[in-house]
């Protein structure tokens, strides 16, 4: 779901897949160079979020919304 959203964004936004991924991961990298509690609440492999995982985030605490 999440690279079907990220591909929805890119076709709106009349760019590439490959161009959203860097402009959100630039967004992530600038965040995180003093993150706050609840950007350090995101789930990730690593010491950043890749933008699949931001997605998955955003998505997760939607659902919770909705419940």
């Amino acid at each position: 779901m999440n690279r079907k959203l990220i591909r929805k964004v890119a076709k709106a936004h009349k760019t590439t897949v490959k161009d959203v991924r860097e402009q959100m991961q630039a967004a992530i990298d600038h965040a995180y160079t003093n993150p706050t509690p609840q950007a350090l609440s995101v789930n990730r492999k690593g010491e950043k979020p890749t933008p699949d995982e931001i997605v998955g985030y955003a998505v997760q605490k939607i659902e919770e919304k909705c419940d």
